[in-house]
């Protein structure tokens, strides 16, 4: 489905007001969008976009969920695009610790880096408890760094859209 006011330029002035006015953007479009999030951002570089649920498509679950995240990764050339990696065990029929999902995970954070990709969970339709969230990735995947999950944790996000660190 497509968004009118997206496709058809509707938005194009909130994206020159949040970048004149440093204003951190957060979108959730579908990886058939992605194309139209690219264009935004090559046209306004210093306009922060970060793509909610890596672009998935709700109510989708494994290979169908993630068919077309080559169409995300290609955002990861644009040093302005962040992607949000939450709610991620309601894309899979896996069980904890959703080990499906960490081969397509790996794939974003080996694009985007572990400053761009920013962890959370979406807790009320979680299919697992909140500890599980949290430790699917500080636990279960060994190929993330100690400073790797730092970022992805919480600090990427706080220093994307200007938080103070605690």
């Amino acid at each position: 489905m497509l968004l009118p006011p997206l496709t058809e330029g509707r938005m194009d002035w909130l994206w020159a007001d949040a970048e004149k006015l440093g204003i951190p953007v957060m979108v959730l479009v579908t990886h058939p969008l992605c194309h139209r999030i690219d264009r935004i951002a090559e046209r306004h570089p210093g306009l922060k976009l970060t793509m909610d649920h890596l672009a998935l498509t709700r109510n989708t679950k494994d290979e169908e969920a993630f068919r077309d995240l080559d169409k995300l990764l290609a955002l990861a050339k644009r040093p302005n695009v962040a992607v949000k990696a939450t709610a991620l065990p309601c894309f899979t029929s896996d069980q904890y610790p959703f080990r499906r999902l960490h081969p397509c995970l790996r794939r974003v954070f080996d694009a985007f880096g572990p400053k761009r990709v920013f962890w959370g969970t979406d807790y009320s339709r979680l299919p697992c408890s909140y500890r599980q969230a949290i430790t699917m990735v500080t636990e279960e995947m060994p190929w993330l760094s100690a400073a790797d999950k730092e970022w992805i944790m919480g600090r990427g996000v706080c220093e994307w859209v200007g938080w103070p660190l605690p």
